[in-house]
């Protein structure tokens, strides 16, 4: 016993002395902590009382205070662990109640919607229209949308952005997650503003009235589309061309969007920290080489900072061509920020350059933080400049040595990318994981081809289209941007098209990605040895990959499809006809390769699902009993004593099983997923009708 105990204290002191030795680091942590506020917030399943965040800030800044005045030296970490919580929580409840705005509670239509042309995704098959200033027969202005987003495949009348339009279409609220704690969809649109979607029947039709004004770069987007798909016959190229000029990646067929996933080249289309990296770069590299080409100049004022002005400038022009959708802005940010370094003469590769970043997108736009984008970008930055810091000492013993030359160099150029790469990819790995569930075996393979490709041959003839564009000039140079784009899709499908291309995995889940989130921070954010620890919470946090259970069964939101989970892993689904994508989404969720198939019409072959009809089954494992009625007249037949739950979207009387997830439930709570494990443990999206403000 006394030896454990000073085992104990011994290690405690250890950590203590570690964690005292690293106090210049402890604001690295601030950012941190105000995440995890942010996420308890978006974790809950009911919305908390206005006063709650508000409340616990006051009480953590006076305990501040209090420890302030009783151990000033602690006051520090006194303040960063005790205020960045509830700041945290206070900033996304505050968020959540400013970007509050009407939401379609139930299907209307077809109807006769009027409304404004904000914006235009082309689509594969259609286009896509956002629409304000919407009026809908029938329903009041203070229930109407502020925004629209109506899908349509008619496009023989191509609406002008800031037009007035009139189309009829049935509209209704978004789509819910497809099962708890998956991707919520209504959620992502609500702080976009967007309060319902609608599917457009027969063409669109364009009213008289004058083109809103303040919709120029909307405008000149539409055009940059329309001049690409003139030039490059083949929809894949022109959708690549159009994503990198204009952020609109929706064109780009489905195949071929399949293949740049499985490569692990999804990233080069979502206008991030690579694509503004290089903007930035190449207008400050240009025009800092071309005004040192001026002695007089180079030596009279301080070109460094003009070349880092005028980068900023060319990042900012760049966000706003392509739309500012919050991964830009971010990228936008950290750039802005590093360049700002630039021009105080400070290290732009700095840990703390990248908390600010973080720090200032947490606090405007807190909802990023539980998204893939953020996630993703922000793991990346920080392994690649904790890995900078580490490999720093080499690389200046290298530069000291000298006298490479040009194969050394190129050498060097290489193992950069290769590093860069490898552990850019691992660390996002559990980030894909929990999002996706697919993992690129080959990423670094295509990544080694196709970024060099997207930075010394795509993104600088893009910046050459940008300046050609005004003058009517810019046909070559989008032929140009186009050869570069077609060897990136030759890429992705020669990789994809590989043995083995692709891992599929079931869900890593929330507790074990915020494990081994928090620990990769731990690893990466401190210096000394304590910082080992890290690795230890990273592998427990993988843990949870392969000891996570997956559901055994499923109801979609509105009741119409209901899948089961057989003996060998496998989904099976009663229909493919109706919830098709809930259906995909489930199969992917479980790490499963293959779409799910119908069950058979008597039941399983390992006697998991017995079906009386095709409309009456029972799902039983380790001594539980679920009811499933697909129709009217299996609920009556179905609820019998003996049956654990009742699983229907019919309207039923009175039932005596225990569970019955019937019509009403299924409207207040949304989607359900069924663990049979012993007792029967339910799972809903929502805790209840209008749980959060979204729902």
């Amino acid at each position: 016993m006394r030896l454990d105990g000073l085992a104990r204290r011994t290690g405690l002191s250890w950590l203590a002395a570690g964690l005292l030795a690293e106090s210049g680091r402890w604001v690295l942590w601030f950012p941190v902590l105000i995440g995890v506020g942010i996420g308890f917030y978006f974790a809950l399943d009911h919305e908390p009382p206005v006063w709650a965040g508000a409340g616990a800030l006051i009480l953590a800044v006076m305990a501040s205070v209090l420890v302030q005045v009783r151990r000033p030296d602690w006051a520090l970490a006194a303040w960063i662990l005790l205020l960045a919580v509830p700041l945290g929580f206070t900033v996304a409840q505050l968020r959540t109640s400013l970007v509050t705005a009407p939401m379609l509670r139930e299907d209307i239509g077809p109807v006769g919607v009027r409304g404004r042309v904000v914006q235009i995704d082309r689509l594969e098959k259609g286009m896509r229209l956002f629409l304000t200033d919407v009026t809908v027969p029938g329903l009041a202005a203070a229930d109407t949308p502020r925004i629209l987003r109506i899908s349509m495949r008619n496009t023989e009348t191509m609406p002008v952005i800031g037009e007035r339009v009139r189309l009829f279409a049935t509209i209704g609220p978004a789509s819910d997650a497809v099962e708890p704690w998956a991707f919520d969809f209504r959620r992502h649109l609500y702080f976009l503003g967007v309060g319902g979607t609608g599917f457009a029947l027969g063409r669109v039709r364009r009213l008289e009235g004058p083109v809103e004004e303040g919709v120029l770069l909307e405008q000149w987007r539409h055009v940059i589309a329309d001049r690409v798909a003139a030039r490059l016959p083949d929809q894949a190229t022109a959708g690549m061309v159009t994503a990198l000029l204009n952020g609109q990646p929706t064109a780009i067929p489905e195949p071929d969007m399949e293949a740049m996933r499985q490569s692990g080249l999804q990233h080069l289309l979502s206008i991030s920290g690579l694509h503004i990296a290089l903007v930035a770069g190449l207008v400050f590299f240009l025009l800092r080489g071309g005004m040192a080409l001026w002695p007089a100049l180079a030596l009279r004022h301080p070109i460094k900072k003009y070349a880092a002005v005028a980068a900023l400038v060319a990042s900012i022009f760049y966000m706003l061509m392509v739309g500012s959708p919050v991964p830009t802005q971010r990228s936008v940010l950290m750039t802005g920020v590093m360049l700002l370094a630039v021009l105080v003469d400070r290290n732009p590769f700095s840990l703390r350059v990248v908390a600010v970043a973080a720090l200032v997108v947490m606090l405007i736009q807190p909802e990023t933080i539980i998204g893939p984008s953020f996630q993703m970008s922000f793991a990346a930055v920080i392994a690649l400049v904790a890995a900078f810091e580490v490999a720093t000492p080499w690389m200046a013993a290298r530069r000291k040595e000298g006298g490479q030359g040009w194969f050394g160099q190129s050498l060097t150029y290489v193992g950069s990318l290769s590093l860069t790469s490898l552990v850019a990819g691992l660390v996002t790995i559990p980030f894909g994981l929990h999002h996706f569930q697919q993992m690129s075996n080959y990423g670094l393979l295509a990544n080694m081809i196709a970024v060099p490709v997207t930075s010394f041959w795509v993104m600088p003839w893009g910046l050459l289209v940008y300046l050609l564009m005004p003058l009517g000039l810019e046909g070559w140079a989008i032929t140009a941007m186009g050869w570069g784009a077609e060897a990136i899709l030759w890429t992705a499908h020669w990789v994809a098209d590989m043995p083995g291309a692709a891992l599929h995995l079931p869900l890593l889940p929330a507790a074990g990605l915020v494990i081994f989130t928090l620990s990769c921070l731990w690893l990466c954010l401190w210096q000394g040895r304590i910082r080992l620890l890290g690795l230890a919470g990273m592998l427990a946090g993988l843990m949870f990959l392969p000891l996570t259970p997956r559901p055994d069964l499923r109801i979609n939101g509105d009741g119409k499809v209901v899948g089961v989970r057989l003996a060998d892993g496998s989904l099976v689904v009663s229909t493919r006809r109706s919830g098709r994508f809930d259906s995909d989404e489930w199969a992917q969720r479980d790490g499963l390769p293959v779409e799910p198939q119908i069950w058979p019409k008597k039941g399983s072959k390992d006697g998991r699902l017995t079906c009386a009809t095709p409309d009456a089954c029972l799902y039983r494992l380790n001594g539980r009993t679920v009811a499933i009625a697909l129709s009217p007249a299996s609920v009556d037949i179905l609820c019998q004593p003996g049956i654990d739950a009742l699983v229907t979207r019919h309207p039923l009387n009175e039932c005596a099983a225990p569970i019955v997830i019937g019509p009403q439930t299924l409207a207040d709570k949304g989607a359900h997923a069924l663990y049979l494990d012993g007792d029967i443990r339910v799972d809903a999206v929502r805790a209840g009708a209008a749980a959060r403000p979204w729902n």
